[in-house]
């Protein structure tokens, strides 16, 4: 808060007109106040305010800046400032739209203060203010960068201490002093007594009365220092509880990929003890290897321990209401230990509690204990009551959830941008048709992870992990690189897809079955025309076989990913020529000059064959003359109420939404038609015998 430090003296200069720009009502000048550490720690310039892939960040900032806010108002004595302080808190909420407003706001104030700081020397109302010194020179002549002075409270704190120790050795030296002085003072007195006006008595006499004065201010200063260094140490102390449930939130919401630092180091410099009430705990189960010994790390100045094989040996369950499962119970482990701190008589009792956690006993609950994790990791207040948690929240907090834990699972730098999160809201909200923004519609447990959806056996989280476990296995680089779009439904797919050459095609996640992605592309139609058709999904089983790459290459009737790069260029640009053949299971025996099995075997490679002409596979006939294409406008041109009108013809007939991902392979396999087996039941030897030789004579043709 070394800023802020400078800036404190200087406002009293400036005119109300410049302050009231300087700190709007949305951002008061109590806010800077009272967090002016927090923001100054804050890196406001890495963000580049256009980019809304940084939306989430800014969402983060401006939920620690609310809930380090409520932290400061619920610790003030004040009941005005306290009240003033939660309501400041409140309005904050303007930013939830926009929340990268917010560190634009932020930013322009930190430079228009270093702007005011830098004119202040010129400006003849404001008076000078002191530099901060350099640091000591370095070997070359050039000097080093100092380390700020009260640049943390903590720093501020130990200056106070350094004054106060300078102000005890001067009053110890001043003591001596006077002590001095008036032992001589008494010696003279008893040599001069007829003389009281002699001229070494009169001398020590004012100087005894300067150094009692001098005792007397130095004295004064000493009592006022303690003061300001307990005000200190209460303001160090305020602002470390602070910063540890900060730390300790963020820890809860690492749990859905938000990004936490979990170095506590900054932390580690100074140490503090309050003792805050501890909530009831009821003890549910019973652990085995629950014990473990604390182990100091000198260098990390860490102290952890480890528990090998902690299970759970029995528990006891609460009574369940309604349709809750034992996949929505939540429990906790509390960890209780004593330290003792060297110079300190008795050993100090700590106790934490760890994060939620839900106790399974089949692997087929665990991605529904997983929903239960999610939502409390993502959606509980702070400081709340373990464990409770609202039961609807805001689609926009929901965005920022599974955007997060769908980069934090994937491990990809890709986060789910606006097409994607439209469609998801469509989907839990089931209003397919609709156009509007979802931001404040609120979205219950029960639509997340309860509730199925509709037409379907499974829940939004159910398919949406799903997802996320295909992407991560299978899809991971693909996704990285832009090839996939992604969550996107057949409505928006046709308007993006209408005017776009025969051979154009992307990828997205099917929405009609768990953890698959289906191909959809533009290809003719029986009329002159062109019709979007889509292969039948391929799930984790099908790309453990053949990778979506291998599948793509083989198929001829695409040609280009959306809008328009070639699809050599996308997948293929590592990857050798490989052999085409139209089979749908073949044999290379010239590619392989020896085995390359020790069992002798040759291999053989899948091949994906799709048959365009199949009249199943359609679901939707674009007319020859098709209007503009209207791809990257706002989502409500993307959804407009007629944008099917003119534009679609369905096909007379219903038909499958997908086509097969595997079909035989049209006309014979072998080169000679295959003798037919007898009609009758008993079925003749001789005639199978020869049905048998057929093929042995057929296969050794291929071979050879």
């Amino acid at each position: 808060m070394a800023l802020w430090a400078q800036m404190t003296p200087q406002l009293q200069y400036l005119p109300t007109q410049t302050l009231n720009e300087l700190y709007p009502d949305t951002f008061p000048l109590d806010v800077r106040h009272y967090l002016a550490s927090w923001i100054e720690e804050q890196r406001w310039e890495n963000f580049d305010v256009d980019n809304m892939e940084q939306k989430p960040q800014a969402r983060r900032l401006l939920d620690q800046m609310v809930h380090l806010l409520q932290e400061v108002a619920q610790h003030n004595p004040n009941v005005v400032e306290r009240v003033k302080l939660q309501h400041i808190s409140r309005n904050l909420s303007v930013f939830q739209p926009q929340p990268m407003q917010l560190v634009r706001t932020v930013r322009d104030i930190l430079r228009k203060e270093r702007h005011i700081l830098a004119q202040a020397g010129m400006h003849p109302n404001f008076p000078p203010f002191q530099q901060i010194p350099q640091g000591p020179p370095a070997t070359n002549g050039t000097p080093q960068p100092a380390r700020e002075d009260g640049k943390t409270d903590v720093d501020n704190l130990v200056l106070k201490v350094l004054e106060i120790q300078n102000c005890r050795q001067t009053l110890h030296q001043l003591q001596e002093d006077l002590n001095w002085e008036k032992q001589e003072m008494e010696s003279i007195q008893g040599q001069n007594e007829l003389d009281p006006q002699h001229s070494d008595q009169v001398a020590r006499q004012t100087r005894i009365q300067q150094l009692e004065y001098n005792y007397s201010v130095c004295a004064k200063k000493r009592v006022q220092l303690l003061h300001e260094a307990v005000c200190a140490l209460e303001q160090c102390q305020s602002c470390l509880i602070l910063r540890i449930k900060s730390w300790r939130w963020e820890q809860h919401r690492a749990t859905i990929g938000v990004h936490f630092d979990d170095n506590l180091g900054p932390l580690q410099t100074c140490a503090t003890v309050k003792r805050d009430p501890f909530q009831t705990v009821e003890n549910v189960g019973e652990l085995i290897n629950s014990t473990a010994i604390l182990e100091h790390n000198t260098a990390s100045k860490s102290t952890c321990a480890t528990f090998r094989n902690m299970s759970i040996r029995k528990i006891k369950r609460a009574d369940r209401k309604g349709s809750e499962s034992v996949t929505e119970e939540k429990f906790a482990l509390l960890f209780t230990t004593e330290i003792t701190i060297t110079g300190c008589e008795s050993p100090y009792s700590i106790q934490a509690i760890s994060l939620p956690v839900v106790v399974i006993v089949h692997g087929s609950q665990e991605i529904n204990a997983m929903a239960t994790i999610i939502w409390d990791c993502a959606f509980s207040e702070p400081n709340r009551i373990p464990f409770i948690v609202p039961e609807r929240v805001p689609w926009k907090q929901m965005c920022e959830a599974l955007s997060s834990k769908f980069m934090s699972e994937v491990q990809t730098q890709r986060c789910l941008d606006g097409y994607n999160l439209h469609f998801l809201a469509q989907k839990i909200f089931d209003q397919p048709d609709i156009s509007e923004d979802f931001s404040n519609m609120p979205v219950s447990w029960a639509q997340f992870n309860k509730e199925v959806l509709p037409g379907r056996n499974f829940t939004f989280w159910q398919w949406f992990e799903g997802v996320m476990d295909l992407t991560k296995k299978c899809l991971r680089d693909y996704w990285s690189e832009g090839l996939i779009f992604g969550f996107i439904g057949k409505q928006h797919l046709h308007v993006i897809l209408q005017n776009k050459p025969n051979g154009t095609f992307l990828l997205r996640f099917s929405d009609s079955e768990i953890g698959g992605i289906t191909i959809a592309y533009v290809g003719p139609s029986d009329n002159g025309g062109r019709k979007i058709q889509n292969i039948q999904p391929f799930t984790k089983k099908d790309l453990d076989s053949a990778g979506l790459g291998d599948r793509i290459r083989d198929i001829n009737c695409i040609t280009h990913v959306h809008p328009d790069l070639p699809k050599n260029e996308g997948f293929f640009k590592n990857l050798e020529t490989f052999l085409k053949n139209d089979a749908y299971v073949f044999l290379c025996p010239e590619t392989v000059p020896s085995p390359p099995n020790p069992d002798g075997y040759l291999p053989f490679k899948l091949t994906t064959v799709v048959n365009p002409g199949d009249q199943g596979s359609s679901t939707a006939s674009i007319p020859p003359d098709t209007p503009m294409d209207i791809y990257g406008q706002s989502m409500s041109n993307v959804y407009g109420s007629n944008m099917n009108q003119g534009m679609f013809s369905p096909l007379p007939q219903s038909t499958p939404p997908y086509m097969p991902e595997q079909i035989p392979v049209q006309g014979p396999l072998y080169q000679s038609p295959m003798p037919q087996a007898p009609s009758s039941e008993e079925i003749d030897m001789e005639a199978l015998e020869g049905i048998l030789s057929s093929i042995c004579q057929n296969t050794n043709k291929d071979l050879h």
